[in-house]
C-alpha cells in the first residue's frame, strides 16, 4: 500500500471517528474496520462521477449496514459529492445533510435509505435485477449501454437478518452475475462476540445459494481486497460474496471490541487512534492536502467512465432511433399521465366482478402503454391476478421477461421491489395476499420514506377469504398501513374505482400505493367516478340537499351501503352513501370538498368496512358508529362469515336508526 493510499484510507476513519465524537452518537466501529475495502472500491474498481452522481450507467452502492454512515458520509466528502467538512461536523443534527442513517434523496450520492439491517441486502438485489432486464432489453451488439454493478456492504447483522436470507437465495437461483457482496466480517455485535448467537458458515451458505464465494484474509490488504473484487467482476453467471475480514474499531484503543460498534470512542481514544495512524493533526476534522489532491485526481479519473458512456449512447442513439425513443419512454415518470381522458383505459364490462380480477385486467392493459412495467408476485400471481400476459417470465435464461417470480418471499420482495424502483427506468409492483402485508409492512414503510412510487397489489382483502380462517383474514391491516405517512391506500369498490386506483398507482411520482382487493366478486356502480381519485365522494346521494345520515364504506362493504340506503328510503329515511376507497387521498383535499362530501351538520354516520375500526373515528365522530370487525375472524363461506359478524344490510339499517 503507498503512503498516500494509507492517508486516504485513514482520512476515512478519522473524519468517521471525528463526526460520531462530534455528535456523541453514531457507530464508529463499521468506518474503522471497513474503510479499507470502501477506499479500494470507490476509487479503483466503482464507475461513479461526483460530478453527476445519478448518471444512467454508473454502478451502484448500497451501504446496507446503514449505522456505519460516516463512511459513506467521509467517502461522499472526500470524493467531492458536496459534504462538506461543516456538514460532517453537523452529524445526526436537525436539518443536516448527514442524518444518523443514510437517507435517499435527502443526501447526494446515497443510492437507498438504509438502517433496518438486510434491507440494503434486498434493494441491492433489486437494482441487480433492474440492470439485467434493462440490459437485456435495449443493448445492442457493440453497444452494452447498460452494464454496471451493484455492490452492497453489510456486516454480520446483515447476514443474521431474514431479509438476506431470502434476497440472497433468490440472487443466486437468478444468477445476478453483476451483484458484488462485500460481508464486512468482524465478528461483533453490540452485545459481543457473535459466537454466542451466529455460529454458522456464512460463506457455505452463500455458496448454496449459488454465489460465487472469495475471502480476503486482511481487510486492510487493497491488493487483496482488489483482487478479490476484480474476481468477482470476471464472474457474470453467478453473484459473489466477498467475506472480508476486519477488526471493529480498527486503530483505536477499542479495536475489536463490542463497545467499538455504537458509541463514540471518547476524547482519549480518539488522540490515541490518530497518533497509532500517525495522523498529522489532533485537530478535529483535519485532512491533509495531499489526501484531498489524491481524492479530487481519482474523482476525475473515475469521470472518464461517464464521457465514454455518453460518447456510446449518443451513436447508439443514432445507430438505433427506435431504442433511443424507447428509452426515453422508459424513463419518462409521467408516461401514464394521458390515460385519465383515454377511454378504453377506462371502460369495463357491467357484471359483478373481484377487484382482483378487474386489476389483473388493467395490469394487461397498462402492460402495453408502459412497457417498463415490471413486477410479480410472492408465489400467488394465479391468485393475485398480477402475471402479464405474453410478456415471458424473468430468469436466468431470460431477464428480457417483464413477470417477476419473487417465490414465498414477501419481505425480500418487498425490498427488492424498492431497489428496482431505486434503479430507475422501470415502474414496478409486487403483490401477496392482503394479510401478508404483515411480511411486507418495513420494505414498505422504507418505500415511503425513499417517496418511491412502487404499487403493492394486496389481494384477498377481508372475512371474505372465507374457508381459510382467521390466519388468512386481515383485520387490523387496513388500519396498519392508512397510519404510515407518505403511503396512499386505496380499497377499490368496483371497476372505475379499481381503474383509478391504478391510475392513481402509475402515474405517482413520490408515494407508494397499495391496492387492497376483493376475492369476492362486487357489483358495478352507476354511480362510482373518476371522482376515487379524491380519495372520498357521494357514490350515491340522498334525495335532500342535507342528508339525514351518511353511510360511508369501502370496498366490498360499499354494497352493504347502497342496499342500506334503499331499505331506508322505504322508511323515509334519506341516507347519503360515500364511499372512501382512500382516506390519504380525501385528507388532502381542500376543506370546502371535504364539507360538500361530509357536512359537519350532518352529525347521524355510520361507517361499514370488514376490518378493525381504527381510523373511522375521525368521520363518524362521537355521534356516529361503525360496522366494523371486533375481533378476529373465522373458517367459514364468505356469505357466512359475513352474516356472522354483522355485515349485513340489516344491521347497517339498524346502525343508522341508532344514530338518528
Amino acid at each position: 500500500m503507498s503512503n498516500i493510499d494509507t492517508m486516504s484510507v485513514n482520512a476515512i476513519r478519522i473524519l468517521s471517528a471525528d463526526g460520531v465524537q462530534k455528535a456523541n452518537s453514531g457507530h464508529p466501529g463499521l468506518p474503522l474496520g471497513s474503510a479499507a475495502m470502501a477506499y479500494e472500491l470507490w476509487a479503483k474498481h466503482m464507475k461513479h462521477n461526483p460530478a453527476n452522481p445519478k448518471w444512467d450507467n454508473r454502478d451502484r452502492f448500497v451501504l446496507s449496514g446503514g449505522h456505519g454512515s460516516m463512511l459513506l458520509y467521509s467517502l461522499l466528502h472526500l470524493f467531492g459529492y458536496g459534504l462538506t467538512t461543516e456538514d460532517l461536523a453537523s452529524f445526526r443534527q436537525d436539518g443536516s445533510l448527514t442524518p444518523g442513517h443514510p437517507e435517499y434523496g435527502h443526501t447526494v450520492g446515497v443510492e437507498a435509505t438504509t438502517g433496518p439491517l438486510g434491507a440494503g441486502m434486498a434493494m441491492a438485489v433489486g437494482m441487480a435485477m433492474g440492470e439485467t432486464h434493462l440490459a437485456a432489453k435495449f443493448n445492442k451488439d457493440g453497444f452494452p449501454v447498460v452494464d454496471h454493478y451493484t455492490y452492497v456492504l453489510g456486516g454480520d447483522g446483515c447476514m443474521m437478518e431474514g431479509i438476506t436470507s431470502e434476497a440472497m437465495s433468490l440472487a443466486g437461483s437468478l444468477g445476478l452475475g453483476k451483484l458484488i457482496v462485500l460481508y464486512d466480517s468482524n465478528k461483533i455485535t453490540i452485545e459481543g462476540s457473535t459466537n454466542i448467537a451466529f455460529t454458522e458458515d456464512v460463506k457455505k451458505r452463500f455458496e448454496a445459494y449459488g454465489f460465487q464465494t472469495l475471502v480476503v484474509e486482511d481487510g486492510n490488504n487493497l491488493a487483496e481486497i482488489g483482487a478479490a473484487i476484480e474476481a468477482a467482476k470476471a464472474d457474470l453467471s453467478r453473484p459473489t460474496m466477498i467475506t472480508v475480514k476486519t477488526k471493529i474499531g480498527f486503530g483505536s484503543p477499542r479495536e475489536g471490541m463490542a463497545s467499538a460498534h455504537g458509541e463514540p470512542l471518547g476524547a482519549d481514544n480518539i488522540k490515541a487512534l490518530k497518533e497509532k495512524l500517525e495522523w498529522p493533526s489532533q485537530e478535529p476534522f483535519f485532512v491533509p492536502e495531499e489526501v484531498y489532491d489524491n481524492y479530487k485526481a481519482l474523482a476525475k479519473e473515475s469521470a472518464k467512465a461517464e464521457e465514454s458512456w455518453k460518447q456510446l449512447f449518443a451513436e447508439y442513439s443514432k445507430a438505433f432511433p427506435e431504442m433511443k425513443a424507447l428509452w426515453d419512454q422508459y424513463h419518462d415518470v409521467n408516461a401514464a399521465k394521458n390515460l385519465i381522458d383515454n377511454d378504453d383505459f377506462w371502460a369495463y364490462t357491467d357484471k359483478p366482478d373481484a377487484t382482483r380480477n378487474l386489476s389483473g385486467m388493467i395490469i394487461n392493459r397498462l402492460k402495453n402503454t408502459l412497457p417498463n412495467l415490471f413486477g410479480g408476485a410472492a408465489d400467488l400471481a394465479p391468485s393475485t391476478k398480477t402475471y402479464m400476459n405474453d410478456m415471458g417470465d424473468y430468469a436466468k435464461e431470460n431477464y428480457g421477461g417483464r413477470n417477476l417470480h419473487f417465490g414465498v418471499r414477501e419481505l425480500a420482495m418487498a425490498g427488492i421491489g424498492n431497489g428496482i424502483a431505486l434503479h430507475g427506468g422501470l415502474r414496478a409492483y409486487v403483490s401477496t395476499f392482503f394479510v401478508f402485508s404483515d411480511y411486507v409492512k418495513p420494505m414498505a414503510r422504507l418505500s415511503a420514506l425513499m417517496g418511491l412510487p412502487l404499487t403493492f397489489v394486496l389481494t384477498h382483502d377481508s372475512i371474505g377469504v372465507g374457508e381459510d380462517g382467521p390466519t388468512h383474514e386481515p383485520i387490523e391491516q387496513l388500519a396498519m398501513l392508512r397510519a404510515m405517512p407518505n403511503f396512499t391506500v386505496f380499497r377499490p369498490a368496483d371497476a372505475t374505482e379499481c381503474i383509478a386506483a391504478w391510475y392513481y398507482a402509475v402515474t405517482s411520482t413520490g408515494t407508494p400505493t397499495a391496492l387492497v382487493l376483493t376475492r369476492q366478486n362486487l357489483p358495478q356502480y352507476a354511480g362510482s367516478s373518476k371522482e376515487a381519485l379524491k380519495g372520498g365522494y357521494i357514490i350515491s346521494d340522498a334525495k335532500k340537499s342535507v342528508p339525514d345520515a351518511i353511510i360511508l364504506a369501502s370496498g366490498s362493504e360499499v354494497e352493504i351501503g347502497v342496499n342500506a340506503q334503499a331499505e331506508l328510503s322505504k322508511e323515509g329515511i334519506d341516507v347519503r352513501v360515500v364511499s372512501m376507497p382512500s382516506m390519504d387521498l380525501y385528507e388532502a383535499q381542500s376543506d370546502e370538498y371535504k364539507e360538500s362530501i361530509l357536512p359537519k351538520k350532518v352529525r347521524a354516520r355510520v361507517a361499514v368496512e370488514a376490518g378493525a375500526d381504527f381510523g373511522w373515528g375521525k368521520y363518524v365522530g362521537l355521534d356516529g358508529t361503525t360496522v366494523t370487525m371486533k375481533g378476529f375472524g373465522a373458517s367459514a363461506p364468505a356469505g357466512t362469515l359475513f352474516k356472522k359478524f354483522g355485515f349485513t344490510t340489516e344491521n347497517v339499517v339498524k346502525a343508522v336508526k341508532s344514530v338518528l
